[in-house]
Protein backbone atom coordinates (compact mmCIF):
# COMPACT_ATOMS: atom_id res chain seq x y z
CA UNK A 1 0.00 0.00 0.00
CA UNK A 2 1.43 3.30 -1.08
CA UNK A 3 1.99 6.01 1.53
CA UNK A 4 2.07 9.69 0.53
CA UNK A 5 2.10 13.35 1.83
CA UNK A 6 -20.24 11.06 -8.77
CA UNK A 7 -49.73 13.92 -8.47
CA UNK A 8 -49.46 12.47 -4.95
CA UNK A 9 -50.61 8.92 -5.63
CA UNK A 10 -48.50 8.62 -8.75
CA UNK A 11 -45.56 10.26 -7.05
CA UNK A 12 -45.82 7.99 -4.05
CA UNK A 13 -45.81 4.95 -6.34
CA UNK A 14 -42.82 6.20 -8.27
CA UNK A 15 -40.99 7.05 -5.08
CA UNK A 16 -41.52 3.53 -3.75
CA UNK A 17 -40.43 1.95 -7.04
CA UNK A 18 -37.23 4.00 -7.15
CA UNK A 19 -36.48 3.21 -3.52
CA UNK A 20 -36.99 -0.51 -4.14
CA UNK A 21 -34.82 -0.59 -7.26
CA UNK A 22 -31.98 1.16 -5.51
CA UNK A 23 -32.27 -0.61 -2.19
CA UNK A 24 -33.12 2.72 -0.55
CA UNK A 25 -35.13 3.28 2.61
CA UNK A 26 -36.88 6.61 2.08
CA UNK A 27 -37.64 9.07 4.87
CA UNK A 28 -41.40 8.71 5.29
CA UNK A 29 -42.54 12.18 6.28
CA UNK A 30 -41.64 15.45 7.87
CA UNK A 31 -38.12 16.78 8.37
CA UNK A 32 -35.36 14.35 7.44
CA UNK A 33 -33.23 13.72 10.48
CA UNK A 34 -29.50 13.79 9.92
CA UNK A 35 -28.50 12.19 13.20
CA UNK A 36 -27.27 8.61 12.96
CA UNK A 37 -26.49 6.22 10.15
CA UNK A 38 -29.82 4.34 10.08
CA UNK A 39 -30.86 5.36 6.55
CA UNK A 40 -27.36 5.36 5.12
CA UNK A 41 -26.86 1.82 6.43
CA UNK A 42 -29.78 0.59 4.30
CA UNK A 43 -27.96 1.59 1.11
CA UNK A 44 -25.83 -0.82 -0.88
CA UNK A 45 -22.80 0.97 -2.38
CA UNK A 46 -22.64 -1.51 -5.27
CA UNK A 47 -26.27 -0.74 -6.23
CA UNK A 48 -25.37 2.95 -6.50
CA UNK A 49 -22.61 2.45 -9.07
CA UNK A 50 -23.76 3.80 -12.45
CA UNK A 51 -24.09 1.36 -15.34
CA UNK A 52 -21.10 2.67 -17.26
CA UNK A 53 -19.94 6.25 -17.69
CA UNK A 54 -22.91 8.63 -17.43
CA UNK A 55 -21.58 11.86 -18.94
CA UNK A 56 -19.78 12.74 -22.17
CA UNK A 57 -17.09 15.27 -22.88
CA UNK A 58 -17.58 19.01 -23.32
CA UNK A 59 -17.94 18.59 -27.09
CA UNK A 60 -19.89 15.35 -26.95
CA UNK A 61 -16.84 13.12 -26.93
CA UNK A 62 -17.37 9.49 -26.03
CA UNK A 63 -15.37 8.42 -22.99
CA UNK A 64 -12.25 6.29 -23.12
CA UNK A 65 -10.76 4.52 -20.14
CA UNK A 66 -7.39 5.12 -18.52
CA UNK A 67 -6.15 1.91 -20.14
CA UNK A 68 -5.95 3.89 -23.39
CA UNK A 69 -2.84 5.70 -22.13
CA UNK A 70 -1.07 2.92 -20.22
CA UNK A 71 2.56 2.67 -21.29
CA UNK A 72 3.89 -0.63 -22.56
CA UNK A 73 7.24 -1.85 -21.30
CA UNK A 74 8.87 -0.64 -24.50
CA UNK A 75 7.24 2.80 -24.20
CA UNK A 76 8.34 3.00 -20.60
CA UNK A 77 11.93 2.37 -21.54
CA UNK A 78 11.74 4.98 -24.30
CA UNK A 79 10.31 7.52 -21.84
CA UNK A 80 13.13 6.84 -19.35
CA UNK A 81 15.72 7.40 -22.02
CA UNK A 82 14.16 10.70 -23.12
CA UNK A 83 14.32 12.51 -19.75
CA UNK A 84 11.18 14.51 -20.43
CA UNK A 85 10.40 17.65 -18.41
CA UNK A 86 6.77 18.28 -17.36
CA UNK A 87 5.13 21.13 -15.42
CA UNK A 88 1.83 21.18 -13.52
CA UNK A 89 -0.50 24.21 -13.25
CA UNK A 90 -3.28 23.50 -10.76
CA UNK A 91 -6.49 25.38 -9.91
CA UNK A 92 -5.65 25.18 -6.19
CA UNK A 93 -3.48 23.11 -3.90
CA UNK A 94 -5.66 23.78 -0.86
CA UNK A 95 -7.85 20.64 -1.06
CA UNK A 96 -7.15 16.93 -0.69
CA UNK A 97 -8.18 16.27 -4.30
CA UNK A 98 -5.38 18.40 -5.67
CA UNK A 99 -2.78 16.88 -3.37
CA UNK A 100 -3.73 13.41 -4.57
CA UNK A 101 -3.70 14.38 -8.25
CA UNK A 102 -0.22 15.81 -7.91
CA UNK A 103 0.92 12.73 -5.97
CA UNK A 104 -0.23 10.51 -8.84
CA UNK A 105 1.55 12.71 -11.37
CA UNK A 106 4.73 12.89 -9.28
CA UNK A 107 4.99 9.15 -8.68
CA UNK A 108 4.38 8.35 -12.35
CA UNK A 109 6.91 10.83 -13.67
CA UNK A 110 9.47 9.49 -11.23
CA UNK A 111 8.71 5.94 -12.38
CA UNK A 112 9.47 6.89 -15.96
CA UNK A 113 12.47 9.11 -15.32
CA UNK A 114 10.75 12.40 -16.15
CA UNK A 115 11.42 15.65 -14.31
CA UNK A 116 8.59 17.46 -12.55
CA UNK A 117 9.56 21.04 -13.33
CA UNK A 118 7.18 22.82 -10.94
CA UNK A 119 3.66 22.73 -9.46
CA UNK A 120 1.74 26.00 -9.18
CA UNK A 121 -1.11 27.00 -6.84
CA UNK A 122 -3.31 29.91 -7.99
CA UNK A 123 -5.89 29.29 -5.22
CA UNK A 124 -8.76 29.56 -7.74
CA UNK A 125 -7.56 33.07 -8.80
CA UNK A 126 -7.77 33.65 -12.56
CA UNK A 127 -5.11 36.36 -12.56
CA UNK A 128 -2.70 34.16 -10.67
CA UNK A 129 -3.26 31.20 -12.95
CA UNK A 130 -2.71 33.28 -16.07
CA UNK A 131 0.54 34.58 -14.63
CA UNK A 132 1.61 31.11 -13.55
CA UNK A 133 1.01 29.72 -17.04
CA UNK A 134 3.31 32.40 -18.39
CA UNK A 135 5.93 31.57 -15.78
CA UNK A 136 5.68 27.87 -16.57
CA UNK A 137 6.16 28.50 -20.29
CA UNK A 138 9.36 30.36 -19.46
CA UNK A 139 10.67 27.19 -17.81
CA UNK A 140 10.35 25.47 -21.21
CA UNK A 141 8.93 22.09 -20.19
CA UNK A 142 8.13 19.53 -22.86
CA UNK A 143 4.51 19.34 -21.62
CA UNK A 144 2.16 21.01 -19.13
CA UNK A 145 -0.62 19.26 -17.21
CA UNK A 146 -3.28 21.69 -16.00
CA UNK A 147 -6.83 22.32 -14.82
CA UNK A 148 -8.31 25.72 -15.81
CA UNK A 149 -9.81 27.94 -13.11
CA UNK A 150 -12.13 29.56 -15.67
CA UNK A 151 -12.66 28.37 -19.24
CA UNK A 152 -13.10 31.86 -20.68
CA UNK A 153 -10.79 34.12 -18.72
CA UNK A 154 -7.79 31.78 -19.03
CA UNK A 155 -8.29 30.82 -22.68
CA UNK A 156 -5.63 33.07 -24.22
CA UNK A 157 -3.06 31.96 -21.67
CA UNK A 158 -3.72 28.30 -22.47
CA UNK A 159 -3.60 29.03 -26.19
CA UNK A 160 -0.09 30.39 -25.72
CA UNK A 161 1.11 26.99 -24.51
CA UNK A 162 0.69 25.45 -27.95
CA UNK A 163 2.12 28.59 -29.53
CA UNK A 164 5.26 27.96 -27.49
CA UNK A 165 5.54 24.41 -28.85
CA UNK A 166 4.60 22.80 -25.52
CA UNK A 167 2.17 19.88 -25.30
CA UNK A 168 -0.90 20.26 -23.05
CA UNK A 169 -2.83 17.66 -21.09
CA UNK A 170 -5.97 19.08 -19.46
CA UNK A 171 -7.92 18.00 -16.41
CA UNK A 172 -11.74 18.05 -16.48
CA UNK A 173 -12.42 20.80 -19.01
CA UNK A 174 -11.25 22.75 -22.06
CA UNK A 175 -10.66 26.51 -22.19
CA UNK A 176 -12.77 28.34 -24.76
CA UNK A 177 -11.49 28.16 -28.32
CA UNK A 178 -8.91 25.42 -27.83
CA UNK A 179 -9.07 22.51 -30.25
CA UNK A 180 -7.97 18.89 -30.11
CA UNK A 181 -5.33 17.80 -30.94
CA UNK A 182 -3.66 21.04 -32.02
CA UNK A 183 -3.98 23.05 -28.80
CA UNK A 184 -4.35 20.18 -26.32
CA UNK A 185 -3.76 16.47 -26.65
CA UNK A 186 -6.15 14.91 -24.09
CA UNK A 187 -8.53 15.67 -21.23
CA UNK A 188 -8.52 13.39 -18.19
CA UNK A 189 -11.66 13.60 -16.06
CA UNK A 190 -13.82 11.87 -13.50
CA UNK A 191 -17.33 10.94 -14.60
CA UNK A 192 -18.81 14.24 -13.46
CA UNK A 193 -22.42 13.30 -14.20
CA UNK A 194 -21.86 9.89 -12.70
CA UNK A 195 -20.70 11.47 -9.46
CA UNK A 196 -23.72 13.77 -9.45
CA UNK A 197 -26.01 10.78 -9.97
CA UNK A 198 -24.46 8.83 -7.11
CA UNK A 199 -24.73 11.80 -4.73
CA UNK A 200 -28.38 12.41 -5.76
CA UNK A 201 -29.31 8.78 -5.12
CA UNK A 202 -27.73 8.86 -1.70
CA UNK A 203 -29.50 12.07 -0.74
CA UNK A 204 -32.89 10.89 -2.08
CA UNK A 205 -32.99 8.21 0.61
CA UNK A 206 -33.15 10.95 3.26
CA UNK A 207 -35.77 13.13 1.57
CA UNK A 208 -39.46 12.67 2.54
CA UNK A 209 -42.33 12.65 0.06
CA UNK A 210 -42.80 16.16 -1.42
CA UNK A 211 -39.60 17.27 0.29
CA UNK A 212 -37.19 20.05 -0.56
CA UNK A 213 -33.53 19.70 -1.54
CA UNK A 214 -31.15 22.62 -1.26
CA UNK A 215 -28.24 22.77 -3.71
CA UNK A 216 -25.12 24.75 -2.87
CA UNK A 217 -23.34 25.20 -6.20
CA UNK A 218 -20.16 26.81 -7.51
CA UNK A 219 -21.29 29.92 -9.42
CA UNK A 220 -18.45 29.86 -11.93
CA UNK A 221 -18.26 28.54 -15.51
CA UNK A 222 -16.58 25.27 -14.52
CA UNK A 223 -17.51 22.27 -16.67
CA UNK A 224 -16.87 19.72 -13.94
CA UNK A 225 -19.12 21.29 -11.33
CA UNK A 226 -21.70 22.31 -13.94
CA UNK A 227 -22.02 18.67 -15.01
CA UNK A 228 -22.34 17.43 -11.43
CA UNK A 229 -25.15 19.87 -10.66
CA UNK A 230 -26.90 19.21 -13.95
CA UNK A 231 -27.09 15.50 -13.21
CA UNK A 232 -28.24 15.98 -9.61
CA UNK A 233 -31.14 18.08 -10.91
CA UNK A 234 -31.98 15.75 -13.80
CA UNK A 235 -31.83 12.65 -11.58
CA UNK A 236 -34.36 14.14 -9.14
CA UNK A 237 -36.57 15.30 -12.04
CA UNK A 238 -36.52 11.79 -13.51
CA UNK A 239 -36.74 9.73 -10.33
CA UNK A 240 -38.16 11.97 -7.57
CA UNK A 241 -40.45 14.50 -9.29
CA UNK A 242 -42.13 15.07 -5.91
CA UNK A 243 -38.99 16.85 -4.70
CA UNK A 244 -38.59 20.63 -5.01
CA UNK A 245 -35.09 21.89 -5.79
CA UNK A 246 -33.82 25.21 -4.46
CA UNK A 247 -30.33 26.54 -5.15
CA UNK A 248 -27.79 29.05 -3.94
CA UNK A 249 -24.40 29.73 -5.52
CA UNK A 250 -21.06 30.81 -4.13
CA UNK A 251 -18.09 32.22 -6.04
CA UNK A 252 -15.52 32.65 -3.30
CA UNK A 253 -14.59 29.10 -2.33
CA UNK A 254 -13.85 30.22 1.24
CA UNK A 255 -17.38 31.65 1.75
CA UNK A 256 -19.71 28.80 0.82
CA UNK A 257 -20.89 28.79 4.44
CA UNK A 258 -21.83 32.45 4.21
CA UNK A 259 -23.88 31.78 1.07
CA UNK A 260 -25.58 28.86 2.80
CA UNK A 261 -26.33 30.90 5.93
CA UNK A 262 -28.87 33.33 4.43
CA UNK A 263 -30.16 30.59 2.10
CA UNK A 264 -31.01 28.34 5.04
CA UNK A 265 -32.65 31.18 6.93
CA UNK A 266 -34.79 32.05 3.91
CA UNK A 267 -35.70 28.41 3.23
CA UNK A 268 -36.60 26.69 6.51
CA UNK A 269 -38.39 23.91 4.58
CA UNK A 270 -35.18 22.30 3.29
CA UNK A 271 -34.95 18.58 4.10
CA UNK A 272 -31.53 17.80 2.69
CA UNK A 273 -28.61 19.43 0.94
CA UNK A 274 -26.27 18.60 -1.88
CA UNK A 275 -23.03 20.56 -1.88
CA UNK A 276 -20.84 20.60 -4.97
CA UNK A 277 -17.64 19.31 -3.34
CA UNK A 278 -16.35 18.36 0.06
CA UNK A 279 -14.61 21.51 1.31
CA UNK A 280 -17.70 23.74 0.79
CA UNK A 281 -19.78 20.89 2.23
CA UNK A 282 -17.86 21.13 5.49
CA UNK A 283 -18.47 24.89 5.58
CA UNK A 284 -22.21 24.21 5.09
CA UNK A 285 -22.14 21.60 7.85
CA UNK A 286 -20.60 24.15 10.20
CA UNK A 287 -23.33 26.65 9.31
CA UNK A 288 -26.05 24.05 9.89
CA UNK A 289 -24.65 23.39 13.34
CA UNK A 290 -24.43 27.10 14.07
CA UNK A 291 -28.14 27.40 13.25
CA UNK A 292 -28.99 24.27 15.25
CA UNK A 293 -30.27 22.47 12.16
CA UNK A 294 -30.10 18.71 11.65
CA UNK A 295 -30.14 18.30 7.85
CA UNK A 296 -28.39 15.54 5.84
CA UNK A 297 -25.76 16.42 3.26
CA UNK A 298 -24.23 14.53 0.36
CA UNK A 299 -21.30 15.78 -1.62
CA UNK A 300 -18.52 14.86 -4.03
CA UNK A 301 -14.87 14.10 -3.18
CA UNK A 302 -13.65 12.02 -0.28
CA UNK A 303 -11.63 14.56 1.62
CA UNK A 304 -10.41 13.61 5.08
CA UNK A 305 -12.68 16.03 6.97
CA UNK A 306 -15.76 14.89 5.03
CA UNK A 307 -14.70 11.29 5.58
CA UNK A 308 -14.48 11.78 9.34
CA UNK A 309 -17.91 13.46 9.33
CA UNK A 310 -19.31 10.45 7.45
CA UNK A 311 -17.60 8.01 9.81
CA UNK A 312 -19.14 9.74 12.82
CA UNK A 313 -22.63 9.52 11.26
CA UNK A 314 -22.69 13.29 11.30
CA UNK A 315 -24.34 15.58 8.79
CA UNK A 316 -22.54 14.12 5.77
CA UNK A 317 -24.46 10.95 4.80
CA UNK A 318 -22.75 9.90 1.61
CA UNK A 319 -19.98 10.90 -0.75
CA UNK A 320 -19.50 10.33 -4.46
CA UNK A 321 -15.74 10.05 -4.72
CA UNK A 322 -13.46 10.75 -7.58
CA UNK A 323 -10.20 8.86 -7.99
CA UNK A 324 -7.71 11.73 -8.04
CA UNK A 325 -4.52 9.74 -7.50
CA UNK A 326 -5.37 7.43 -10.41
CA UNK A 327 -6.37 10.49 -12.43
CA UNK A 328 -2.94 11.97 -11.83
CA UNK A 329 -1.32 8.74 -12.96
CA UNK A 330 -3.35 8.82 -16.19
CA UNK A 331 -2.49 12.47 -16.78
CA UNK A 332 1.21 11.80 -16.49
CA UNK A 333 0.95 8.74 -18.73
CA UNK A 334 -1.03 10.72 -21.33
CA UNK A 335 1.65 13.41 -21.35
CA UNK A 336 4.39 10.82 -21.83
CA UNK A 337 2.43 9.14 -24.65
CA UNK A 338 2.15 12.46 -26.47
CA UNK A 339 5.85 13.19 -26.02
CA UNK A 340 6.63 9.74 -27.41
CA UNK A 341 4.73 10.67 -30.56
CA UNK A 342 1.44 8.90 -29.78
CA UNK A 343 -2.03 10.45 -29.75
CA UNK A 344 -4.32 9.68 -26.79
CA UNK A 345 -8.12 9.90 -27.20
CA UNK A 346 -9.61 13.30 -26.38
CA UNK A 347 -11.76 12.36 -23.35
CA UNK A 348 -10.45 9.87 -20.79
CA UNK A 349 -12.71 9.15 -17.82
CA UNK A 350 -12.56 7.48 -14.41
CA UNK A 351 -15.80 6.13 -12.87
CA UNK A 352 -17.51 7.34 -9.68
CA UNK A 353 -16.95 5.60 -6.34
CA UNK A 354 -19.96 5.59 -3.94
CA UNK A 355 -18.80 6.04 -0.33
CA UNK A 356 -21.02 5.23 2.64
CA UNK A 357 -20.21 4.35 6.25
CA UNK A 358 -20.34 0.66 5.29
CA UNK A 359 -17.47 0.90 2.81
CA UNK A 360 -15.65 3.97 4.06
CA UNK A 361 -12.25 2.54 4.97
CA UNK A 362 -12.14 0.36 1.84
CA UNK A 363 -13.06 3.38 -0.31
CA UNK A 364 -10.41 5.48 1.41
CA UNK A 365 -7.75 3.00 0.34
CA UNK A 366 -9.09 3.01 -3.23
CA UNK A 367 -9.07 6.80 -3.43
CA UNK A 368 -5.96 7.69 -1.44
CA UNK A 369 -3.82 4.62 -2.15
CA UNK A 370 -2.90 4.45 1.52
CA UNK A 371 -4.38 3.30 4.82
CA UNK A 372 -6.90 5.62 6.51
CA UNK A 373 -5.44 8.06 9.04
CA UNK A 374 -5.96 7.52 12.78
CA UNK A 375 -8.62 10.25 13.07
CA UNK A 376 -10.81 8.51 10.47
CA UNK A 377 -10.30 5.06 11.98
CA UNK A 378 -11.10 6.39 15.45
CA UNK A 379 -14.31 8.00 14.13
CA UNK A 380 -15.37 4.82 12.34
CA UNK A 381 -17.29 2.73 14.88
CA UNK A 382 -18.67 -0.71 14.01
CA UNK A 383 -21.84 -0.07 16.01
CA UNK A 384 -22.61 2.75 13.58
CA UNK A 385 -22.19 0.41 10.63
CA UNK A 386 -18.91 2.05 9.69
CA UNK A 387 -16.34 -0.25 8.15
Amino acid sequence: MRKHNGQKSRRAGLLGAVALSLGIAVAASGQAHAGGCEIANTLDPAALVPDGIVGGGPFGESPSTVDSVKLTDEQGEAARAANFRIGVVMQTMDIDWSTLVVAGITDTLEKYGAELVAVTNPSFRVDRQVAQIGDMIQLQPDAIISIPVDNTATAEAYKSIADAGIKLILMHQVPQGLTYPDDYQAVISPDNQGNGQVAAQMLAAHIPQDGVVGIVDFGVDFFTTNERTRRVKSWFAENRPDVTIKQVDFVDTTRAGDAASSFLTANPDINGMWVVWDAPAMQVAAELRAQGKDIPITTIDLGIQAGVELAKCGLVKGIAAQQPYDQGVAEAEAALQVLLGNQPPPWIVLPAVPVLPSNLTESYRVVFHEDPPPELLEACKAENGCM
